[in-house]
Formats: C-alpha cells, structure tokens, sequence
C-alpha cells in the first residue's frame, strides 16, 4: 500500500510545473519589504530557480544545505539589497511561504554571497 512518503514522479512534474507558473519578474522596489522581513532568499544564476523552489517545498534538507553550504542560496544581505536598490534590479521570484526565492535577471546583478544562514 502507497504511503504518503513515496514520491510519484509525476507529482514532482506536476509540482514543479505549477511552481514555473507561479514564477515571474520583479523589480527590487516591490522586493524591498520581504527584505526588510527578513523573508528574501538569494538563488545565483549556477543553480536552477525551479530546482530550488522544488526543494524547499518538498523540505528536501539535503540539497538545500549543500546549496547553503557553497553560497549558491543565502539570505539577501544588506550588500546585495544596496546595489539591487542602486541599479533598480528585476528578478526572477518564486514565493515558497515563508520565503520568497529570487533570482537576478541579469549578470550584472549577481553578487556574490557571504554563508549567511537561512533560519
């Protein structure tokens, strides 16, 4: 009998293809409050957004670590919120409650990140 711990591959496909939907540009003004919550994750242009939001819907513990671990996903740090202010940064976002998961749009915006801890 299924339990509610197995993972039907097709229920991934779906997940991730209702989290591509729910994906869209936005400009760093409309970002600047869940920065100021304390809610802003940072995903670098190395990694997949989708792969991203995916795991923290799914808590999947050991790829979010590794990516905290290298740096590839962070809180937003006050650095990257004074550039991203400066240049009126857009983003690709993903909101998985409580977090919302950007993305800059443009090389320009990346910068790289301390390993600041998400909790």
């Amino acid at each position: 009998m299924p339990t509610s711990d197995d993972k039907n591959p097709t229920d991934a496909g779906v997940l991730r293809a209702n989290i591509n939907n729910e994906t869209s540009q936005i400009n760093w003004d409309e970002l600047q409050r869940f920065f100021a919550g304390g809610w802003l994750i940072y995903v670098s242009s190395k990694t997949d957004l989708l792969d991203v939001a995916l795991a923290f819907t799914l808590d999947n513990k050991e790829d979010v670590s590794k990516w905290l671990t290298s740096g590839e996903v962070s809180k937003v740090t006050d650095e990257q919120a004074k550039k991203w202010h400066e240049n009126n940064a857009t983003f690709w976002a993903n909101v998985v409650k409580p977090w919302v998961l950007i993305q800059p749009l443009n090389a320009s915006d990346e910068i790289q990140t301390e390993n600041k801890p998400v909790h």
